[in-house]
Parts: structure tokens; sequence; C-alpha cells
């Protein structure tokens, strides 16, 4: 077998998620209490809905909370996530045990008096008009595009805000650069201070850690042919490398960037070698070829074209005529740009 896996937590290991659990409802109510308002950049499907689980559990099984919670509405935020929630409701016959059980006991896990579905912008609007404490839980969950960025416009400068991530959050993106502890962000052109507390709870993120990669690669009876590490960091994909090796003793490819590997050979090829492959001395003689046996036929086809249209045939074959026209002209407008444009170096400048 040839395997290929991710790495995003090669060199680290999850807190428990009951641990997770904990803590973010301690930072729900500690926040509240001072009168801020939780936000929650989250994936629209999957981590939404497992945080909406996690809050209806606390809500109904802590009674002790409820002259705090029962003031505190729970929005979602973002028209995937209400779309992918109704799908996850449909769905039940394929929840786990635990669930189908909370099911069978009388309670929706995916519903609550307090959660609450924006419907359209206005709704997101005013959220950020209404001072109330609240939990809002937007999308995207790295904070790059999407109705969490207005929400982190309106919320981030107020420090009885919180601010939660709940999921990895990549080299470059907007919310790493909060976890990583950014005084200032850029937000729609103007920049916005970091007044709320940030929190990472690693414990919901839908990666393995090190262990659960480490545990899933030791169910292989069979030691596979090849392993390939992918979607990481660099730190984390090398360190996962070296784990692999002293654990199991397994060598690993760790891709770099956009690589193509020859698996009959073993070898992982240059961007030059990958290009020569793709395009050698044969195929540029048939596309040759090919242009010229297309231009000739095209001369003959748009002739025919032209007597029709002069002919007055019926409506229904001109329109089809004018539409294949249309998709022509872009066609070969396209074909035009794309030979006049310059050859560029497209590797990225870090890594040039």
């Amino acid at each position: 077998d040839y395997v290929i896996m991710e790495t995003t937590y090669g060199n680290r290991l999850h807190p428990a998620n009951a641990t997770s659990i904990d803590e973010l409802i301690s930072i729900v109510l500690k926040t509240v209490k001072r009168g801020g308002s939780v936000i929650i950049p989250s994936f629209a499907v999957g981590r939404t809905q497992e945080l909406i689980y996690q809050f209806n559990m606390f809500y109904e099984q802590h009674p002790e909370y409820s002259e705090v919670l029962d003031k505190v509405n729970v929005y979602i935020d973002s028209p995937m996530a209400t779309t992918a929630t109704e799908v996850f409701k449909k769905n039940a016959q394929v929840f786990d045990e635990e669930t189908r059980n909370y099911i069978l006991s009388g309670d929706n896990p995916l519903d609550f008096k307090n959660l609450k579905f924006t419907r359209n912008t206005a709704d997101s609007q005013m959220l950020n008009n209404d001072k109330t404490p609240k939990i809002i839980i937007s999308a995207s969950g790295m904070c790059e595009a999407g109705r969490i960025r207005h929400h982190l416009k309106h919320n981030l400068w107020d420090s009885r805000n919180s601010i939660i991530f709940a999921g990895y959050q990549a080299e470059g993106t907007l919310g790493r650069l909060l976890i990583e502890g950014a005084k200032e962000v850029k937000l729609f052109g103007e920049t916005v201070m970091v007044g709320a507390e940030i929190y990472n709870l690693q414990g919901f993120s839908g990666h393995a850690d090190q262990k659960g990669l480490l545990d899933w690669l030791g169910g292989f009876q069979v030691q596979p042919k090849q392993i390939f590490l992918v979607h990481g960091e660099e730190d984390s994909k090398n360190d996962f490398a070296a784990k692999v090796k002293e654990k199991f003793g397994y060598d690993t490819v760790v891709i770099h960037s956009n690589s193509e590997f020859d698996l009959p050979t073993g070898t992982c090829l240059s961007k030059e070698e990958v290009q020569e492959d793709l395009m050698d001395e044969e195929d540029i003689e048939n596309l040759k070829t090919k242009i010229e046996a297309i231009r000739s036929e095209l001369g003959n086809i748009l002739e025919n074209a032209k007597g029709v249209v002069e002919e007055k045939s019926s409506v229904d074959k001109l329109q089809q005529i004018n539409s294949i026209v249309l998709e022509l002209e872009k066609a070969s407008l396209n074909l035009g740009s794309s030979i006049t444009a310059e050859d560029r170096d497209t590797t990225p400048l870090s890594e040039q």
C-alpha cells in the first residue's frame, strides 16, 4: 500500500476533549459575567455542529448555571452552517451510539431553546448592534472570509469580549495572527486593536494529534510500500517523520510544496522534469498538427454557418448557432490572451 498522511499536528498532542469543553464553558461564563460576548470562528460543516452538540449538553445538564446561561443565546451566523445543520438533523441514522441514546431520551442533540439561526444579512448585522452578552458561531474558521470578519471588526477591540478558536489556524491567516498575539489587525481596510481575550482550544480540532496519527499508522499489519507526509507545516512534517522512523523504523517521504513522485522508480521529480514529462517533443508536434487541422476545418465550418444565417433558418437553429459563436469568440480571445502572456516563474517567492 501507498499511504498519504496529513501531519497538521504531527509534533503535538491535544488536550482531552473533556478538558477543552470545560475550558470553553469556563470562558463563556466569565465573559458573560463581565458583560461581554463570545465570538467563535468555526468551520461551517462538522465543527459548528460539534459545538452546537456540546453547548446543548451543557445547557441541558447544568441547571446550576441556568441563571446565567438562560439569558445567553447561541447564534449560528453562517448560511452554509445553517444548511449543514439541517442535513445533520435529517440523517440521525448515522449518528454514533451516544448521540442516538440522547435522541431516544427525548432530546435533540442539535437543538435547544437558546439556539438561534440567522436567516439573512440583516439578522447578522443586528447581532453587532445588540450589545447584550451572546455567543456567535460564524464562518470561516480561519477568519479569511465570511461573516466572522464583520463580527471581529465589531468585537475584537472590546476587552469584555472573548474570541475562541476551536480549530487549526494555518500560517498566514488572520486566525493565526490572533492566536500568536497580534496587537492589531486589518479588517476591511481599517486597523482594529486587539482588546478581547484570545483563546485556542485545540481539543476540538478535527485533525488527529501525533498520538492519533501514530496509532492509525500502527494499525497496518504489513508495512506500507511508501508513506508520504503532507498537509502540515515543515517542522510538523519533519518531526513526525522522525517519530515514525523511531517507532516503526519506516522511512517516509516529506512532501514540500507542490511535488510529483514517480511510484515505479521511487523518486521525487523536479519541477523541470515534470514539465518535460507533460509536454515532450512528440506532444509538441502533435499539438502543431492539431492546430493546423482545426484552422482548416474551422474555416469551412464558419463559411457554412454564415450561409445558414443568410438563409434565415429557423429561430431555434439561429439561436443555437449564436450561442456556439459566442462560446467560440470567448475561446478564441482566451487563446489569444494565452499566446501573448509572458512566461513567468510561478514558484512562490519564499522558495525561489
